[in-house]
């Protein structure tokens, strides 16, 4: 194969593998403008917001590490194009939903089909693109996929919520995942690890469910944290994950090697992400809401406005390639930015001056950007080159259980302390935890 043919295969084998994680994104962020309108249809009670946000994120969780084994054991395109026909089917239940419950099952199984998409085309992009510029190149493109699909999901759902229902941008991503997966079938080489595991049921089993077990207690949480169910969850998720540790250590085949866990890139990959889904994905899930209801934004114009964050996300992660520093110091750069760009949105559920939350957003974007491609450059290069999808599994769960629990708590706090104080003290949470991981990441970026 000359090296012009080459080039041609891996820009296409870049576009297709891409095309996943804009259309993840997307539909993982549809609900979150439209909302209101969603929970009123749906009949749901004082918990169904939350589940209507966060189901997706339940499927997510639970099942990225054991797609990112599947992938690399089993063959990556395989996965790929599995999970997206499985979006797909999943997306005509939801836009057919007649009750909450219908609704939260088939996002969550549309969460579960996300995970295998996500794990599968980031192992597809590591194993097209060796270590060199040409990579740091393919992760802030396929970053960038993330930050533009945080867009386009919340203005798909504000236009179309606003022109015809909410249920009508769930056909369009069916159809929009109909057309990938066909185009993955037939434009993407197979790869797979060349030395394949046997499949680790236990510890598929205990990490699936003790990851469920956790999200529902955090979920149901917010009605009381000393509630019954939710202690029994909390319980029952300890119990599983501590189980699911101890099988994995005694397994010669694991599910997830926890020797990685000695790589200080993949302490700060996984811990950056989980930092990343709970104080940036997990905060500004909600805020829309809180613009909503503080400050009577229509669906639409919360949708434009979290554009600026999203859109600056997208145009950053495609630049970051020309900063000039190593990747762990990139990403304490963009956890900073995000934490400087959310000290301008502290008093956003008081009072809404557009300048100055416009320029918050922006700063906070241009942050998420940096994180994005620098965490994705991560997720491959600290594990072993055969297990490129399970490194992009166990970023992935970080990231997702991280932004339910971010999710909740914002939620939590606002509960507890009233919308403005609520939100105040979130933000300033959230601003904090971004500023202490940037520090940890520069303290690890040499190790």
């Amino acid at each position: 194969m000359s090296s012009m043919t080459e080039l041609t295969v891996r820009r296409g084998t870049l576009a297709v593998a891409s095309a996943a994680p804009l259309l993840v994104l997307t539909n993982y962020t549809l609900p979150m403008v439209a909302l209101p309108q969603t929970a009123r249809d749906l009949g749901a009670g004082p918990t169904g917001p939350v589940w209507i946000l966060g189901s997706i994120a339940l499927g997510l969780s639970a099942l990225l590490l054991v797609s990112g084994g599947l992938a690399d054991d089993r063959g990556r395109r395989r996965v790929l194009v599995i999970g997206t026909g499985v979006l797909a089917a999943a997306g005509v239940v939801a836009a057919l939903s007649t009750s909450l419950p219908m609704f939260v099952a088939a996002r969550t199984v549309q969460g579960g089909a996300s995970a295998a998409m996500l794990a599968a085309s980031l192992g597809i992009v590591g194993h097209a693109f060796p270590p060199g510029p040409g990579r740091v190149r393919a992760t802030g493109v396929y970053g960038a996929m993330m930050g533009l699909g945080t867009a386009v999901g919340p203005l798909l759902s504000g236009l179309l919520a606003m022109a015809v229902s909410w249920r009508a941008v769930y056909w369009l991503i069916s159809a929009a995942a109909l057309a990938l997966a066909v185009a993955s079938a037939r434009m993407l080489e197979e790869s797979r690890s060349p030395a394949p595991r046997r499949f680790d049921v236990p510890g598929v089993v205990l990490l699936t469910l003790g990851t469920a077990a956790l999200l529902t207690g955090v979920t149901e949480g917010r009605l009381g944290w000393s509630r019954p169910v939710v202690l029994a969850a909390f319980v029952a998720a300890a119990l599983l994950i501590g189980a699911f540790v101890q099988v994995e250590r005694r397994r010669p085949e694991p599910l997830l090697d926890l020797e990685l866990l000695r790589r200080p890139a993949f302490l700060v990959a996984t811990g950056g992400a989980l930092v990343v889904g709970a104080a940036v994905v997990g905060l500004l899930s909600y805020l829309p809401t809180v613009l909503q209801i503080a400050h009577g934004l229509k669906p639409l114009e919360t949708a434009l406005l979290f554009g600026i964050w999203s859109g600056s996300s997208f145009a950053a992660a495609l630049l970051v390639r020309r900063v000039r520093l190593e990747t762990a110091a990139r990403l304490a750069l963009g956890l900073a930015l995000s934490a400087a760009g959310f000290v301008a949105l502290l008093g956003v559920g008081v009072s809404l001056w557009p300048p100055l939350v416009v320029t918050g957003l922006a700063v906070s974007g241009i942050g998420s950007g940096f994180i994005n491609s620098s965490i994705t450059h991560l997720a491959i290069e600290s594990v072993p080159p055969h297990r490129v999808s399970m490194g992009s599994g166990a970023n992935n769960t970080a990231r997702y259980v991280g932004s339910s629990l971010g999710a909740a708590g914002v939620a939590a706090t606002i509960g507890g302390f009233g919308l403005q104080a609520g939100t105040t003290v979130a933000v300033a949470a959230c601003v904090a935890l971004t500023t202490l991981t940037a520090i940890a990441a520069l303290a690890t970026r040499h190790r």
